[in-house]
């Protein structure tokens, strides 16, 4: 059991490129970008839970191989902390609240070998040196890559829609932008990653594995 919430020191990005998406389809975004990025102020760290949460959860249908807590300074969960650096930017030590491992397929399922195992961690963290930068990550590991597949506020729980917000690539308008309730700023198009988006019915996650996220 962690006896209080694992301190990550700052990591290096890696070069591993983003995992690639399944294109939403053209429906009004889950959510919009600000006007202008919000100016920084003095935020005090989150309110903590009273007991540190659990670091692992069994085999069931919806979580097929279970999940666990990788040790904390681990390459296993330092590679999680690299990825979110990575793409937002973040600088300094990070506070990770909870961290899972686990493995399952892709969604959709495929039978290609390179996608029938695909690793993935869930992270609600905070940074200790902006306690304002705060969020909960997906991040998803391939045999050609990796990157944070989606992310959510900080004060949501569990794999509910709209919660967690999808960026797919967009040439057209590369600029990140700040969104409400999101830690940094983002680029692409947003799109709704429990419910793959309107019309879209390939949901972020594939049933084997949403479990994995159950009481998060």
């Amino acid at each position: 059991m962690l006896a209080a919430p694992i301190l990550l020191a700052a990591c290096t990005g890696g070069e591993d490129a983003d995992p690639p998406r399944s294109s939403p389809t053209q429906a009004p975004p889950p959510i919009t970008p600000t006007a202008r990025p919000p100016t920084p102020v003095s935020v005090a760290p989150p309110t903590l839970p009273a007991e540190p949460p659990p670091t692992r959860g069994p085999a069931t249908a919806d979580c097929v191989n279970g999940w666990v807590t990788p040790p904390q300074g681990s390459p296993r969960s330092e590679r999680a902390l690299n990825v979110i650096r990575r793409t937002t930017g973040v600088e300094g030590p990070l506070v990770a609240v909870d961290l899972r491992y686990f493995e399952g397929p892709e969604s959709p399922p495929s039978d290609k070998g390179y996608l029938l195992v695909v690793q993935r961690w869930y992270v609600k963290l905070y940074a200790e040196d902006d306690p304002a930068f705060r969020g909960r990550f997906l991040v998803e590991s391939r045999r050609f890559g990796r990157g944070v597949a989606a992310v959510a506020p900080y004060g949501t729980n569990g794999f509910t829609s709209p919660d967690w917000i999808g960026f797919q690539y967009d040439s057209a308008d590369p600029e990140p932008k700040a969104y409400p309730g999101l830690p940094g700023t983002w680029s692409g198009i947003p799109y709704d990653f429990v419910e793959g988006g309107a019309g879209l019915e390939i949901p972020g996650l594939p049933e084997e594995v949403v479990g994995c996220l159950e009481g998060t």
